[in-house]
């Protein structure tokens, strides 16, 4: 994916995703949804709470608003990823850059993800906030935000599919990338068959919460007839 696009994917439950900051200024903005039922979608701050961690990197779930878990972050070279922003906005975009639109120089997170949801039916509406991968931010003390910027060329994060998804991938800048211009390098898709997280698996039973949760994915699967 070149800097200011888009992708969007149906995965299988069990489907491994691969992403990679090819040059270093890359910016993965993602969004998930159950592919069966799409008003289940990726909720941040159940993903936030129920591993009791802000600050996503292998092991991590990431839940829907129904206590399911969509996906696992299963590796992660990087560590410099963000719960907290979301993606970019058209007004922002266009304060920032002096545009915003999808096919100009500096589409905006927000639009790009509103054009790859209309492809599975899905309206501006549906979209909830989202996650970044690949550029980070940290919490001060006085509860301020601070850049902390991307880990490099050739680093790496891998999902791993626990429901049946729809994928959305937003590549542009961080919203509150501090660099005046706009900046977002190459960013490499790769997704292959793989097997879902299962009882006697460490993340399984890492806390009550995510055992729960990985318990409540596994039952839906099972009830719709999916391993």
């Amino acid at each position: 994916m070149a800097g200011g696009n888009y992708t969007h994917k149906v995965i299988a439950r069990g489907t491994r995703v691969r992403l990679e900051d090819v040059t270093g200024e890359a910016c993965a903005h993602v969004l998930l949804f159950n592919a069966l039922e799409p008003w289940e979608r990726l909720n941040v701050a159940d993903t936030v709470k129920i591993p009791w961690q802000a600050y996503l990197t292998s092991g991590h779930p990431l839940l829907s608003g129904d206590g399911r878990v969509l996906a696992t972050i299963v590796s992660d070279d990087s560590r410099q990823h963000d719960a907290l922003c979301g993606t970019s906005s058209g007004c922002g975009n266009v304060a920032k850059y002096g545009d915003s639109a999808p096919q100009g120089p500096s589409p905006s997170g927000r639009e790009l993800f509103t054009l790859a949801a209309a492809k599975h039916g899905l309206s501006p509406r549906d979209l909830p906030p989202s996650i970044s991968f690949f550029k980070g931010v940290r919490v001060a003390a006085d509860g301020s935000l601070t850049w902390t910027g991307g880990a490099g060329p050739g680093k790496a994060v891998g999902l791993l599919a626990e429901l049946p998804l729809i994928l959305l991938i937003a590549n542009v800048p961080h919203p509150v990338d501090p660099r005046p211009g706009y900046v977002s390098g190459l960013l490499r898709v790769h997704a292959w068959r793989c097997a879902p997280t299962a009882p006697g698996d460490p993340r399984w039973d890492a806390t009550p919460e995510a055992h729960r949760a990985y318990l409540n994915s596994a039952g839906y699967c099972a009830a719709r007839g999916l391993s």
